[in-house]
């Protein structure tokens, strides 16, 4: 990890900025000095905080949040307190927002493997919202209490005990049964902005293992009991399918078409396409937002979810391929990565698969974020990397030898991914055989931005005859 500055002058900026926006926002009425205040506090502490505890990874989170509310807030703010006023606190926020993404940049560690991050201000800003989408995340992933804590740690112990003697830590494959062949969904036609799909639904059936820890509480998941994805297909029955799996707080149509552009995949390649919600996403959520359970400690949870993904991914294959013999690709990013890159070892049929800033190893991503300190004191004597990493190796994609050739594997990265540390596609890349991989100047969020990510999605696409 580069060394911090102490006192960096760049932290001065949001001091500045947070400060017009508490002084400007002031005697304007209740309502805009409400959210003046919102960028201002945002801008003030974590500036301060640059200032006086320089190192913390959190702060540059906050900064950009701050950053880049303050750049949309200053728009209205032109016809509150004044277009010159405004247009200067619309420069401080959108110059904080950069400096979030060049400070955190500084602080990225390099990672083997990668191509080194080269400075500019477009990757500064592709960083900063990064680390705002982080920011708007990680304070909100639930914390079990100290019962809950407790309640994951037996579970843990006694889940590492009956793997170790069913054989499914020695032959992960084992643990992964075939699901029953999926032969009538239901599909009700749907659009969402200006988009026409089917709405494919049908009952998952996925059930952990009669011994399992956790299988209770996990089928006591009513809404994650029925599974969907979002179906784009063309009155050529035989024109090829790609699977396109979302990542973590996805699952919802609206979302999911922007990630995987109908215009392009569907109309431009010719591709019919499955889009598949995964568990405890979308209309499947158990919790307050898409996603809540993944990276919440319940590590019974965690595999269970990826078992499941898989199984429905899987059933939900069995009815595409009862429709034609057409060609299957998997195309997936981050959450969705894994998954992609999971299937690819549990389906022999496939014609291609797309690991798009993969994330593979859901432990170490916890503990880079932080997530496993917040736990501490809380019972999770147990809870450590390498009991994570065994209870989740019957469902890694990295204990498993693909069954696709070489040439049909795929992935792009950023080289300065705030949400996924590059270094996990790295350990995908050598897993698979140094496939062909394209490193992109950039973040996470950002990956359709770049053209090169496009060129090597539409290589595979026709390398494998799927696309025209």
């Amino acid at each position: 990890m580069p060394e911090q500055a102490r006192l960096p002058k760049a932290a001065w900026l949001p001091v500045l900025a947070g400060l017009s926006w508490l002084w400007l926002g002031a005697g304007h009425g209740i309502l805009f000095t409400l959210l003046a205040a919102l960028p201002g506090s945002l801008l003030l502490g974590s500036g301060v905080a640059q200032l006086l505890l320089a190192g913390d990874r959190r702060i540059t989170h906050y900064l950009a949040l701050g950053g880049l509310l303050g750049a949309l807030l200053a728009l209205p703010a032109l016809f509150v307190v004044g277009f010159w006023s405004g247009l200067l606190l619309m420069g401080l926020s959108a110059a904080s927002f950069t400096t979030a993404g060049a400070h955190a940049l500084r602080a990225e560690p390099a990672w083997a493997g990668v191509p080194a991050p080269i400075p500019t201000l477009r990757l500064s800003a592709e960083v900063a919202a990064d680390e705002a989408m982080l920011a708007g995340v990680v304070p909100f992933l639930p914390v079990p209490g100290q019962t809950e804590a407790a309640r994951i740690n037996i579970e843990m112990q006694a889940a590492r005990e009956i793997f170790e003697e069913k054989g499914w830590f020695e032959k992960p494959a084992s643990y992964h049964r075939a699901p029953s062949a999926l032969a009538s969904p239901t599909l009700r036609a749907a659009r969402v902005r200006g988009i026409d799909y089917e709405q494919l639904s049908f009952e998952s059936g996925f059930e952990p293992h009669a011994d399992e820890p956790g299988r209770d509480r996990w089928l006591s998941y009513q809404a994650n009991r029925t599974a969907h994805a979002w179906i784009l297909r063309h009155r050529d029955a035989d024109r090829p399918w790609l699977v396109c799996i979302h990542g973590y707080q996805m699952g919802h149509a609206g979302v999911d078409l922007l990630a995987f552009p109908p215009d392009w995949l569907h109309h431009g390649l010719g591709l019919n396409l499955a889009i598949p919600v995964l568990p405890l996403h979308g209309a499947r959520k158990i919790g307050r937002r898409s996603g809540d359970g993944f990276l919440a400690g319940d590590i019974l949870d965690c595999a269970h979810a990826e078992a499941q993904a898989i199984w429905d991914i899987r059933r939900m294959l069995s009815w595409v391929r009862s429709q034609s013999a057409a060609k299957i690709g998997a195309f997936g990013i981050s959450l969705g990565g894994y998954n992609a890159a999971l299937l690819s070892a549990l389906d022999d049929d496939l014609a291609c698969v797309i690991a798009g800033i993969p994330l593979v190893d859901i432990p170490e991503a916890m503990i880079w974020h932080g997530l496993l300190s917040a736990f501490s004191g809380r019972g999770f004597e147990a809870l450590d990397a390498d009991h994570m990493h065994q209870i989740m190796r019957v469902v890694s994609p990295l204990s498993f030898a693909p069954q696709l050739p070489v040439e049909r594997r795929f992935l792009f990265a950023a080289v300065a991914d705030r949400l996924v540390p590059p270094g996990q596609a790295v350990r995908l890349w050598e897993h698979w055989e140094q496939p062909r991989v394209e490193w992109y100047q950039g973040g996470h969020m950002t990956f359709r931005a770049h053209p090169s990510v496009r060129g090597l999605i539409e290589e595979a696409l026709r390398s494998a005859a799927l696309a025209l």
